[in-house]
């Protein structure tokens, strides 16, 4: 769009390069980072000064208090956990940077007399800066030109009734056009900006904010008082029941401790996040909010348009059946595509077919909008023209209306050239023309559908064209319920009766922007997830309700502002992968915490039992070191990783702590009773070997359970860390390292023997458990 001089004044052809510097120096520049994206340093402090390390670190320094050096072997896991961490969040920090370079919305400004695109950090105090319609308002300002020109400014004000705009309004940052065009001047920029402070903190990158993050930090704040008296438990008991001295009362108090932190529960968690947004980020997958990849793996109802994402965005014009005889018909509909900056699609099509301008001259014009599904122009010596909806500008009655409906059931969109009285033509007009587009069907649309019937996501076509039409393509791609479409203009008013009809139909024409964001409000009173995808600026209050906005890279500003994805390749087809990656980070955050929390459970609960019992506690740190990695950590960062397509559901810390707290029980109790059996024949080494060797194979087999169904990479998994877990009880270094004495066959057939009834007590929780409620979680 650019905007004559002559409208805004010789004054208002923009700043010189001179004043630009001027005000770059003074610090009057739209100063508000496009996205708010972590420092290096804060990523490196969110990383190392967390409460897992804090633990960690207390319990370490203990250890090196004592002398018992290799039993600090778990400190490692401070470096591991802080490393891995900052590296992950860095490679989807710089994912993320330039992906939003690239899907940022740049708008047009005048400069040194000529229109040049910015990124909207380069603005600066008193641009003037034009405006068509789809454009976001990135500044504060002043209009200094409007034709037609309305702003939605219901992001700000909650009014979803576009306000025209005339010279000297002000407009406000957060607000978009629907419609007609203008410019105005920035009288306030960066963070003296009306929604800067807003949309920083909207588009900051965070792991906050959903309920897997907030349900993990419950578990870890219960888990940091628990350590407080089962600390002071173990060694009081220590102590004074079992007179240790201090050094190794201290040690067996770590050795306590330290199991009962779930430590790799928050990396695996954060790992899988930015594992997913650099994999989203590889296929041109713009994630603006990280909590939408949980909320992607929720979603069972897909809302979409039917232009530019069941079809091509570009339109072809077909044919004109004139309905009058009416020569001017090709004069008219070569003046309408003339009269608005930004044309739409119908326009460009239309102008592409008549490339010649007739000269008409214009007095009036009402631009496009997507409430009115029509555009109109007045011309000197040619009357009043209307292009748009023919049955919004036509009676009902009205034969052309039904040939109109006719043509439309075929897929082709149709839009009535009609002559009226005035520019409020609606129901009033005169027929001259049925304009006949075309629109190409996405080769991969039907892929796409097929997919998401495949796993159980209810997909809904809402459009604004002729629901004959919509439902046409629709059907054309055998999406279910399509047969009946439905116009929106018949719909009940009432969420509750809007909720049934969503609930059984598919097809949906004719519906307005207020009509978009009711019916995402009504699926949402279905406790329903819903992800809705636009790319026009009528999509804007539908995305910003849904569960998840998605929208088109080639969309409008306003609209890619509002998502919480964005599209950068304009493919409806992306969208299986985005939503699979969203159900493999989540299901395998649920996947790999009922090991992290199992684990928890039988430390607690031992440490316990053998305080009550008076008796040493069984292991060394250095022992509950190597249990982590064998049958939790290792297995854990595998499974974290790997596919994985089933929908998650709600209720993650009750689900977990199902599978978590019966399964630690049983290992617990299969411990204990193996220590207890021989711990007043044996030594301390052997004992404790005797212990470890039952807790091993059970904890082993609950990772089994865990990484069920089997796939040839999980079965070489388990099988590897069975085999790493024997070659410590039978390799001599091992043994020496590790303080290990399995040497007495008696008691290493008890522990086997007492490990066998722990696995079939492990198997019938999980038997149970499925009987009670399917897993959420499939690989």
């Amino acid at each position: 769009m650019s905007i004559d001089n002559t409208a805004l004044g010789t004054i208002d052809g923009g700043l010189t390069s001179a004043e630009v510097a001027e005000r770059v120096a003074a610090g009057k520049t739209n100063d508000v980072p496009a996205r708010a994206s972590r420092t290096v340093g804060q990523i490196v402090r969110a990383n190392v000064l967390t409460r897992i390390n804090a633990i960690y670190g207390v319990l370490f320094a203990i250890i090196m208090s004592t002398g018992y050096f290799l039993d600090g072997m778990f400190g490692l896991l401070i470096i591991f956990n802080s490393g891995i961490g900052m590296i992950q969040e860095l490679r989807a920090k710089r994912t993320l940077e330039k992906l939003a370079i690239v899907g940022q919305a740049r708008p047009t400004v005048r400069r040194d007399g000529a229109t040049v695109e910015l990124a909207p950090s380069e603005i600066v105090l008193d641009d003037v800066i034009e405006l068509g319609p789809g454009d976001k308002i990135v500044v504060d300002g002043v209009v200094l030109a409007a034709d037609s020109l309305e702003i939605d400014e219901s992001l700000l004000t909650g009014e979803s009734d576009p306000v025209v705009k005339h010279p000297g309004d002000q407009v406000l940052s957060g607000s978009f056009v629907v419609a007609g065009g203008g410019a105005y001047r920035a009288t306030k920029v960066g963070r003296d900006a009306y929604a800067a402070k807003l949309a920083e903190e909207a588009s900051k990158f965070t792991l906050v904010k959903s309920e897997l993050r907030s349900g993990i930090d419950k578990i870890l704040k219960f888990i940091t008082f628990l350590l407080i008296p089962a600390g002071a438990l173990t060694i009081y008991n220590q102590l004074f029941n079992v007179n240790e001295s201090l050094a190794d009362a201290l040690r067996g108090m770590v050795a306590a401790l330290v199991p009962m932190v779930p430590e790799g529960l928050i990396l695996m968690t954060s790992v899988a996040f930015a594992v997913g947004v650099v994999r989203l980020g590889q296929r041109q997958c713009l994630v603006q909010e990280l909590p939408a990849i949980e909320g992607l793996a929720r979603v069972d109802v897909v809302c979409a348009d039917k232009t530019g994402t069941l079809t091509e965005n570009g339109m072809r014009l077909s044919e004109v059946r004139s309905t009058n005889g009416d020569a001017s018909v090709s004069l008219a509909l070569a003046a309408l595509a003339r009269t608005e900056a930004r044309p739409n699609a119908s326009l460009l099509a239309i102008a592409e077919a008549y490339p010649d301008d007739p000269g008409w001259h214009t007095t009036a014009v009402a631009p496009f909008s997507s409430a009115r599904k029509w555009s109109g122009a007045s011309f000197t010596d040619h009357g009043h023209w209307v292009l748009g909806a023919p049955d919004v500008l036509l009676s009902f009655d009205d034969p052309v209306r039904a040939e109109a409906e006719q043509i439309g059931s075929k897929g082709l969109r149709v839009l009535l050239l009609g002559q009226t009285d005035s520019l409020e033509p609606l129901g009033s007009a005169r027929a001259a023309a049925l304009v006949v587009l075309e629109q190409k069907v996405r080769p991969d649309a039907k892929d796409t559908l097929d997919y998401f019937a495949s796993q159980n996501v209810t997909v809904k076509v809402i459009s604004g064209d002729n629901a004959l039409s919509v439902g046409a393509v629709a059907s054309s791609l055998s999406l279910p319920n399509s047969a009946n479409p439905i116009d929106a203009r018949n719909l009940p008013s009432d969420n509750e009766e809007l909720a049934s009809v969503l609930q059984e139909r598919a097809v949906f024409g004719r519906v307005t922007p207020a009509q978009k964001r009711s019916m995402v409000s009504a699926l949402q009173s279905r406790e329903h997830t819903v992800a809705m995808t636009g790319d026009g600026v009528n999509d804007v209050l539908a995305l910003k309700d849904a569960d998840i906005g998605v929208a088109m890279g080639s969309g409008s500003p306003a609209t890619r502002a509002v998502a919480q994805i964005v599209l950068l390749d304009n493919k409806f087809a992306t969208l299986p992968y985005v939503v699979g990656e969203g159900r493999r980070v989540i299901g395998n955050i649920e996947r790999v915490s009922n090991l992290f929390l199992t684990k928890t459970v039988y430390s607690v609960l031992l440490a316990l039992m053998v305080g009550i019992a008076q008796v040493n506690y069984p292991f060394l740190p250095r022992h509950v070191t190597v249990i982590a990695w064998f049958t939790i950590g290792i297995p854990a960062f595998v499974l974290s990783l790997a596919p994985n397509n089933e929908r998650a559901r709600s209720g993650f810390v009750a689900r977990v702590m199902r599978m978590a707290i019966p399964s630690g029980a049983v290992i617990a109790t299969a411990t204990f009773i193996s220590y207890m059996l021989v711990h007043t024949k044996a030594s301390s080494e052997q004992s404790g070997t005797t212990a470890l060797i039952t807790l091993m194979i059970v904890a082993l087999w609950v990772l089994a359970i865990v990484a069920r169904p089997y796939k040839w990479w999980k079965v070489a998994l388990i099988t590897l860390m069975s085999a790493a877990s024997l070659l410590l009880f039978v390799l001599p270094f091992t043994q020496r390292f590790f303080a290990l004495d399995p040497s007495n066959n008696d008691y290493t057939a008890r522990a086997i023997g007492i490990a066998a009834v722990g696995i079939v007590l492990v198997e019938i929780v999980w038997w149970v458990q499925r009987k009670l409620m399917p897993p959420s979680v499939e690989g």
